[in-house]
């Protein structure tokens, strides 16, 4: 079936994987869900996916407690989800999702980034045909599991196609099935290490190194800023 993995999976998770970084990002993934479904992890999946998630970081339950709290306080009422889109150097698109208290902090930023490294960013909805957004679970494969299987159990939940890449499983589903394929997945007891959304984009793109080492450079000061939730592009 051949669908793209998420961008240059290793790189973007070795960048995430600094800690100084991840623990915010994994918080404000926690309030921003209990925020929009509810504080109660059994009665919202995307806050479920986003508590699992943390934990698989290896995130204090303190900190994943304080940033439920945070979420039923007053100050999330100024807590709030944009969506940014850009085109870097090359012309490498960019989807940008935030959560922020603060949008003219967080613009002004993403503005300067683009400007000083190369590229713009353009209206959001420019880019959104570009995209396709995926729920995306990911599990270990283990033995007496068969993908093909499942696929065909999982198709009513919403699945729409399952990858395997050196033992680990990819399930993809449209976004809007989240909840039901999350749901699914538990019932078969499939231990799920990392649910998200995801932008994967539908013409894939391949760049030179030396181009890449430009791109690079936009992509790590976005992923650097606390604002910044997720990075999206249309490279290979």
């Amino acid at each position: 079936m051949g669908r793209a993995f998420e961008y240059r999976r290793a790189a973007k998770e070795k960048r995430w994987d600094k800690m100084s970084k991840v623990f915010p990002k994994l918080a404000k993934a926690i309030t921003v869900a209990a925020k929009e479904g509810g504080t109660d992890p059994d009665l919202n999946s995307r806050l479920r996916a986003a508590i699992q998630n943390a934990k698989a970081q290896n995130m204090p339950k303190d900190n994943i407690d304080a940033a439920l709290k945070r979420a039923a306080g007053k100050d999330a009422e100024n807590f709030s989800e944009i969506l940014y889109e850009g085109k870097g150097p090359h012309g490498v698109l960019v989807v940008i999702e935030c959560a922020t208290d603060n949008p003219t902090r967080t613009i002004a930023n993403i503005k300067s980034y683009f400007n000083k490294l190369g590229g713009a960013l353009v209206p959001t909805g420019s880019l959104d045909f570009m995209f396709s957004r995926k729920a995306v679970f990911q599990f270990e494969l283990k033995e007496g599991m068969d993908a093909e299987e499942m696929e065909l159990e999982l198709i009513d939940s919403g699945l729409e196609e399952i990858e395997v890449n050196e033992g680990t499983a990819y399930a993809y589903a449209d976004y809007k099935d989240f909840g039901t394929l999350n749901q699914a997945l538990e019932e078969k007891g499939i231990e799920v290490t990392k649910a998200d959304l995801q932008r994967i984009p539908n013409t894939p793109v391949e760049y030179t190194e030396e181009q890449m080492d430009e791109i690079d450079k936009l992509l790590d000061k976005l992923d650097d800023d606390d604002d910044i939730q997720a990075v999206f592009t249309n490279i290979a």
